[in-house]
């Protein structure tokens, strides 16, 4: 049996770790607005890459991705139907599709054509259900799954024709890899600890930054409750946040509850923002961070 609730609550740990300085004077009203592959959005909070929600509410999938096109936020999608997925994308909400890393590499391909083809405006994979935890290759839900190699992340790359994120990155060297095979984006998790004591993703978030130089864009997903949470990973230099578990137990009362829970999280955020003198996104600034004894 996998345990995952440490990694969890050394990710918490880690995030109570944190603490804020204030810088009043000069500041401004903030702006919560992002610019994400040319496209705005009202929100750096987005929605993380969750599946099969069918047994948290009636058509659970696309009242998530409901929320997040009222709340202007990039919403991200995990395993699904076709018909699913073009369900979501008719929703408005613009939709970043992750992939599993399926063993049979055509079966890759086909979702990467499918999701460009309905309105995805980027995909990708999440490289950590690879295996289980006994050494073996993964199955999820009768699927088998393979470990890709950074060529075989290269040709999925040239085959998306549209920016390709790959999630489940907590460490330098697969950083660099997914930056050798092209990829246009990471995400820096743990995936809810697929792996006991996992390193917190904000731990290892500016080595991941210094290894990339700045490249691509690297967001945050694990364990994001509030806006200050949010913004901590955005002083580090994270480019958005993805908000997924939090968010669930919501689903069931519609995605006006979940949307007016992202809008909450965003004016949290600016409130942090207004008090640490911080006017725009780009302006973030890691030396407002310290660090307790963790």
């Amino acid at each position: 049996m996998q345990l995952t609730s440490n990694s969890d609550k050394i990710t918490r740990d880690y995030f109570d770790s944190l603490l804020i300085e204030t810088r009043y004077l000069d500041a401004v009203i903030p702006s919560t607005e992002m610019t994400l592959f040319g496209e705005p959005f009202r929100t750096p909070i987005m929605t993380a890459a969750l599946s099969h929600l069918h047994h948290t509410a009636p058509n659970g999938m696309t009242v998530y991705a409901q929320a997040a096109a009222q709340s202007g936020a990039v919403h991200w999608v995990g395993m699904g139907s076709e018909a699913e997925l073009e369900e979501i994308v008719a929703t408005g909400a613009r939709t970043i599709k992750i992939i599993k890393p399926h063993a049979d590499n055509k079966m890759v391909l086909r979702k990467i054509e499918h999701a460009v083809k309905v309105g995805c405006m980027a995909v990708g994979m999440d490289i950590d259900h690879a295996f289980n935890s006994e050494g073996s290759y993964d199955n999820v839900f009768g699927l088998p799954m393979k470990a890709k190699s950074t060529e075989e992340l290269a040709d999925f790359v040239q085959a998306a024709g549209v920016p390709f994120i790959v999630k489940g990155v907590i460490s330098t060297r697969d950083a660099e890899k997914c930056l050798k095979a092209g990829c246009a984006g990471m995400v820096v998790s743990h995936h809810h600890g697929m792996i006991q004591y996992a390193v917190p993703p904000l731990m290892v978030l500016q080595d991941i930054l210094s290894a990339t130089g700045g490249s691509v864009p690297v967001f945050v997903d694990c364990g994001i409750e509030s806006g200050m949470d949010a913004y901590k990973c955005l002083a580090l230099g994270a480019k958005a946040v993805s908000v997924g578990r939090h968010l669930m137990p919501l689903l069931k009362n519609g995605a006006e509850a979940v949307a007016q829970r992202i809008d909450e999280m965003t004016a949290e955020l600016a409130g942090v923002m207004a008090r640490t003198g911080v006017s725009t996104l780009d302006k973030m600034d890691a030396t407002v961070i310290h660090r307790r004894a963790f």
